[in-house]
Formats: C-alpha cells, sequence, structure tokens
C-alpha cells in the first residue's frame, strides 16, 4: 500500500544557516542548519534541547546572487510541533531534529539580525 504524504505545504530541501535566537523567554544564540523549508514551517539541526509546544524564534539566512554579498534573513517566529533523531551523516552527533511551524516571519538587513 502506497503512503501519501499528507502535508499542506510543499518542502524544498535546502540546507540553509540558522541561528535559533529564542525559545520560550530563554535568549539563546544557536546556531544550526535547515534539512527542509516550506511556507509553513522548517525543519532544521541543532545541539540546543527545545520542547514540542515552545515558541521559538529563530533566524534562517538565504543565500545572496552574489558571493561578495551577505545572504537575507529572514527573521521568523513559530512553534516547535516535532522532534526527530537526525539521520545521515549527523545520526552520531548531539545534534537534534527539529520541525516548527513559521507563524511569522520578516525579512532584515544584516545589521539588523
Amino acid at each position: 500500500m502506497e503512503r501519501r504524504d499528507q502535508r499542506r505545504f510543499k518542502r524544498f530541501e535546502l540546507h540553509l544557516p540558522f541561528e535559533l535566537v529564542r525559545a520560550g523567554s530563554q535568549q539563546l544564540s544557536e546556531r544550526g542548519e535547515t534539512r527542509n523549508l516550506s511556507s509553513g514551517g522548517v525543519l532544521f539541526v541543532t545541539e540546543r534541547e527545545v520542547e514540542v509546544g515552545d515558541v521559538i524564534e529563530y533566524i534562517i539566512t538565504l543565500p545572496s546572487r552574489s558571493r561578495d554579498e551577505e545572504g537575507v534573513k529572514l527573521h521568523c517566529v513559530g512553534k516547535v510541533i516535532r522532534l526527530d533523531r537526525p539521520r545521515g551523516p549527523h545520526a552520531g552527533k548531539q545534534l537534534r531534529a527539529i520541525a516548527a511551524t513559521l507563524e511569522r516571519y520578516e525579512f532584515v538587513r544584516s545589521e539588523e539580525a
């Protein structure tokens, strides 16, 4: 029997720089990397522990067209909806795969992020 993907949003496999800025009331600066991204959420890996239901604030750096320019930053707010163990080359490390919604976002200049 074929398993159908019931996700509401198309996912794009993108490995982009990611920074977890806040989890609940805790101010952070934890770096990671996205695994996939959609208009409704993100899957990322990081060493930081968070809980399902936590409201998080995060920044995704989108690449620029020029190697001389820094990428565009997308400042987002969402909620943790799932925790997974990462697969592939990160499987044995202390990284966690975290799925979160993308409820609000804004584009910011690098000096504002």
